[in-house]
């Protein structure tokens, strides 16, 4: 199984994966000065990186989070198993190394994935 799955296409092993996993809460402090937090939420955000990429490579990562939502598949570290939810995607940058014979060498692709 691949590493990284994004609306159903196996995408290249990426350099770097990083899972971050965020709790989307409502905190106040009462009359007390106690801290109240109701969690609404917890969701994760990947960070993926490329640090070399060929033509075809970048085309198709860049492809696959080229929709708003997509189903997204990876190995969740807090349950050690493969998940499927729905995702968005940041901003992308996508460095070049050169350009030779007509072929461009791409480096240091970056986004973020956002579970919706």
């Amino acid at each position: 199984m691949a590493l990284l799955t994004i609306g159903g296409v196996a995408m290249p092993t990426p350099s770097d994966l990083q899972v971050g996993i965020m709790d989307i809460s409502n905190a106040q402090r009462n009359a007390n000065g106690l801290m109240i937090i109701e969690r609404i939420a917890t969701k994760r955000k990947l960070s993926v990186s490329y640090n070399y990429a060929s033509a075809a490579d970048m085309q198709k990562i860049l492809q696959a989070v080229a929709p708003v939502f997509y189903n997204v598949t990876f190995l969740n570290p807090l349950t050690n198993a493969y998940e499927t939810s729905s995702f968005y995607c940041g901003d992308r940058s996508v460095g070049m190394i050169d350009y030779v014979n007509s072929v461009p060498r791409y480096k240091d692709l970056k986004f973020d994935l956002i579970e919706r």
